[in-house]
């Protein structure tokens, strides 16, 4: 065989072997960049008030309209120096970055610190971030189930001579996926970009 038909036979084949390699790739699912919960669980349900003292039950809201819609669920308080703030301004970058998309989503705060976060509080500190932002509150015995089923650390310090006081919490981002599972979370420090490219995957999954 002449050598020019060699060179275009192996062309040929590393041809036909890039476009294999190729539809393998492009049949490969999306590898989720979070803490992923393999088999995923049934997501706790619970009812609390939001922030416009209205009756929030997970099930029922991520059911509205007729279409079942993904949650990001975080624990945290009004008076958090640092780890809240950042949380919420995250939600901010990823509901910015996927535009149309996040309608598809809810971005709810849930209290770790009742005493202080009421209702009206939480309004008022989520209008700084986003007011369509979801935060729950409501009596300490309903929180501690909450927190217990979400299996959430919570411990709150003594208030200093000023009355103020830090509460020790976890800090992950809980994802509920349209079929109400508990599919992964996100520590602290995971980053909006990530987590974002993460939802614009979710999203389209039927």
């Amino acid at each position: 065989m002449k050598s020019s038909h060699l060179f275009f036979l192996g062309v040929g084949i590393a041809l036909v072997l890039t476009a294999l390699l190729g539809t393998s790739l492009l049949a490969r699912p999306y590898q989720y960049q979070g803490s992923v919960i393999d088999p995923a669980i049934p997501a706790p349900d619970f009812e609390l008030i939001d922030q416009n003292e209205q009756p929030f039950q997970l099930g029922q809201r991520l059911a509205e309209d007729g279409r079942r819609k993904i949650a990001l669920i975080f624990f945290g308080y009004v008076h958090c120096p640092d780890v809240c703030p950042v949380t919420l301004s995250e939600y901010r970058q990823i509901k910015a970055e996927l535009g149309e998309q996040a309608e598809q989503i809810d971005f709810i705060f849930v209290t770790v610190d009742p005493q202080r976060d009421t209702p009206e509080t939480l309004r008022k500190h989520l209008s700084n971030f986003d007011p369509d932002f979801v935060g729950l509150t409501g009596s300490q015995e309903q929180l501690e189930q909450v927190w217990k089923d979400f299996n959430i650390f919570v411990y709150q310090h003594k208030p200093s001579e000023a009355g103020g006081y830090l509460v020790d919490h976890t800090a992950r981002v809980y994802v509920v996926d349209r079929q109400g599972e508990l599919r992964m979370t996100y520590p602290f420090g995971t980053g909006a970009a990530v987590m974002a490219e993460d939802m614009r995957h979710m999203v389209t999954e039927k």
